[in-house]
C-alpha cells in the first residue's frame, strides 16, 4: 500500500491521499476579484487527483496584495466571483478546497513577475505599503509605514472578515500565510522587525502579532474545519529567523490548535542564499514534525513520485504539496498513483483514459462502454 495514497484526517476533514496542490499566485485578478483565468486554473487543478487544492494567496485587504493583479477576499465582489468558481468545482471534483489567507506587508505594491516584480511607486499605480517597522525590503525602495495599534487592529479584523467569507463559501480548510517575507513573517524575523514595543525586540514579542492573527482566524472558522500555517523555516540570512525559532513558534501554534505546519523558507531579504535542489526544504518539515509532533507538509522542488512516496513513508512529513510540478503536469497525482499502486478519483468522463495496464487507477474495473 502506498503511503502517499493513504488517507489522513485533519479535524473533521479526511483527505483521501497525501498530495496537495500548493497555493500558487496567478497575478490575474481584477481589483482582487477572480477572473475567467481563475475559473480555468482552479477547475483544471481540482481534477489533478490531489486530495486537496489550495487557492492562491488570497489577500485580506487591498493594500495587502502583492501585486495589483493578486487575489483578494475583502469585498462582496471578491466573494461572489469565488462563489461562482467553487460552485463549478463542487459539481465535478471531490477534492477538498483550502484557501491561503495572506497580507504582503512591505512586499505589497509590486509589479507582476513577468513585469519585473519590483516595487511600484505611489503615483505609478502603486500604494503606500505597511510593515512592522519602517524598513524597506530592498535598499533604495520606499519604506513601509510602521503599523500602529489602529493598523494592527484593522489587519486582525480583516483576517477575521476574510475568514468568515471563506466559511460562507464552504472552504474546507484555511492556511494562514506566515512565510515568504510577507507581513506575518515580517513580524517574526529580526531582519524586518525592529520594533521596541510589545510586538518586537524579544523573540516572544515578535511572535505576538502572528499568534494573534492565528487565534482570530481559528476562532472565526468552523471548529470542525482545519486551520494550518505556512512558515518560512529559515531566512537563509545570517542573524535572521531560523529553524530553532520556527520550532518554538510551531509549539506555540500547537497550543492554539494549529492543524498542520507547511514548511517553506526564505523570502524576507534579497540577501538570502538558498541552496536549491530537489526536496531542499524537506529537512524543515522533518525537524518540525519530530520536535513538535505536529502534522507537516513538505514543499519545494518535489516533482518525482518516488521521492514524494519516500518523504511520507519515512515519516519525514505527513503530506507533500506541489506547485510548479502540478502546472507542468496537471495530472501528476494520476501518474503517481499509477506508478505507486495507488488509487485516485476522477470524473466518469475521464474513466476511459487510463492505460490498459492501470485499469484499477480510478477504482473502476468496468466502464460499460460498447
Amino acid at each position: 500500500m502506498s503511503a502517499l495514497f493513504n488517507p489522513i484526517k485533519l479535524r473533521g476533514l479526511t483527505l483521501k491521499n497525501r498530495v496537495i496542490v500548493s497555493p500558487m499566485c496567478q497575478y490575474s485578478a481584477d481589483d482582487g476579484v477572480a477572473t475567467d483565468w481563475h475559473f480555468t486554473h482552479i477547475n483544471n487543478l481540482s481534477l489533478s487527483g490531489a486530495a486537496m487544492f489550495c487557492i492562491e494567496a488570497t489577500h485580506v485587504e487591498a493594500i495587502g496584495r502583492i501585486t495589483p493583479g493578486c487575489l483578494g477576499l475583502y469585498s462582496d465582489a471578491c466573494e461572489a466571483a469565488l462563489k461562482q468558481i467553487l460552485s463549478s468545482v463542487r459539481k465535478h471534483s471531490s477534492a477538498a478546497v483550502a484557501m491561503q489567507l495572506a497580507h504582503a506587508g512591505r512586499k505589497a505594491s509590486s509589479a507582476r513577475p513577468w513585469d519585473g516584480g519590483q516595487l511600484i511607486p505611489e503615483g505609478q499605480g502603486g500604494w503606500q505599503t505597511v510593515g512592522p517597522s519602517a524598513v524597506p525590503h530592498k535598499e533604495g525602495e520606499a519604506a513601509p509605514l510602521a503599523l500602529d495599534a489602529a493598523g494592527l487592529k484593522r489587519i486582525r479584523e480583516a483576517f477575521v472578515d476574510s475568514t468568515k467569507r471563506a466559511a460562507r463559501l464552504g472552504i474546507d480548510a484555511i492556511e494562514v500565510h506566515g512565510a515568504h517575507g510577507y507581513l506575518l513573517h515580517q513580524f517574526l524575523s529580526p531582519v524586518s522587525n525592529r520594533r521596541t514595543d510589545d510586538y518586537g525586540g524579544s523573540f516572544q514579542a515578535r511572535l505576538r502579532f502572528p499568534l494573534e492573527v492565528f487565534d482570530a482566524v481559528r476562532a472565526a472558522f468552523p471548529a470542525d474545519k482545519p486551520v494550518g500555517m505556512r512558515v518560512s523555516s529559515t531566512d537563509w540570512v545570517e542573524g535572521g529567523w531560523d529553524l530553532a525559532q520556527t520550532i518554538e513558534f510551531a509549539r506555540a501554534l500547537k497550543a492554539r490548535g494549529v492543524d498542520w505546519i507547511d514548511a517553506s523558507s526564505g523570502g524576507v531579504s534579497p540577501l538570502q542564499k538558498i541552496p536549491l535542489g530537489p526536496g531542499y526544504q524537506v529537512q524543515f518539515a522533518e525537524a518540525i514534525k519530530r520536535e513538535t509532533g505536529l502534522p507537516t507538509i513538505a514543499v519545494g522542488l518535489i516533482t518525482d513520485a518516488g521521492h514524494a512516496e519516500e518523504i511520507v513513508a519515512s515519516g519525514k512529513a505527513d503530506m507533500v504539496a506541489l506547485a510548479r510540478g502540478m502546472l507542468y503536469d496537471p495530472r501528476w497525482a494520476w501518474h503517481a498513483a499509477a506508478a505507486l499502486g495507488g488509487e485516485v478519483e476522477a470524473p466518469p468522463q475521464y474513466w476511459r483514459s487510463q492505460p490498459q495496464a492501470q485499469k484499477a487507477l480510478f477504482g473502476k474495473t468496468t466502464f460499460g462502454a460498447r
